[in-house]
């Protein structure tokens, strides 16, 4: 009765494989109460020509192989920096904003002491816009900003806090820096730092990244 059962099965799918949906033809015949445990095991199949060929889907296999520990070393770096850019670049961004706002107010204050007192109003502003994020970034992310910062202004953090505040401080905060791994006189190539040059592109041609 098997052998019967089974010749009629495969007539069946030799005479409709193309008139019938042959996922259907399988799910119909596993179902059948006269198959037994020891008849051929069904699979799905494709027609070449006039043949019937079993066809079974594999699962995908990823082969790989470990990473060399130099582009290993290459790859976490860049990772690295492009995340400090896309941290920072906004900091850059609002600095370069406020900068040209300040020169402008300043240059119609004709009194030191109006522009004493417009820069210490202006300080009081950023650190309660931007003083807790600049905070928390690492020293590493704080070199970044200060390039960053060149790069929007054409001017180092040196001498933007020499033109604001006096050679004074200008000097005071360069020591600070110079402690913590840091340069404030730090300038921008786009040869030399085109790592750099090139995560901003890419920050600049993305719809979604947001900045001040």
């Amino acid at each position: 009765m098997r052998r019967i059962w089974l010749m009629v099965c495969l007539l069946l799918a030799g005479l409709s494989a193309r008139a019938q949906n042959l996922d259907s033809l399988v799910r119909r015949a596993m179902a059948s109460p006269h198959r037994g445990p020891h008849d051929t095991i069904l699979v799905a199949g494709i027609v070449i020509g006039h043949d019937t060929l079993p066809y079974i889907g594999l699962p995908e296999v990823v082969i790989t192989a470990e990473m060399p520990k130099a582009l290993r070393k290459r790859l976490e770096e860049w990772t690295r920096l492009r995340n400090a850019v896309y941290v920072t670049y906004p900091y850059a961004r609002a600095a370069s904003r406020i900068l040209r706002e300040a020169e402008a107010q300043l240059a119609a204050m004709p009194d030191k002491k109006s522009r004493k007192a417009y820069i210490k109003k202006k300080e009081a502003e950023l650190r309660a816009t931007f003083g807790p994020q600049i905070e928390n970034l690492s020293v590493y992310q704080g070199r970044i900003l200060i390039k960053l910062i060149y790069r929007e202004t054409g001017t180092s953090c040196y001498d933007i806090i020499k033109e604001m505040k006096g050679g004074f401080s200008a000097r005071f905060w360069q020591t600070i820096a110079f402690f913590f791994g840091s340069n404030l006189k730090s300038t921008y190539d786009t040869q030399e730092d085109r790592d750099i040059e090139a995560i901003v592109q890419e920050i600049q041609h993305n719809p979604y990244y947001r900045y001040y």
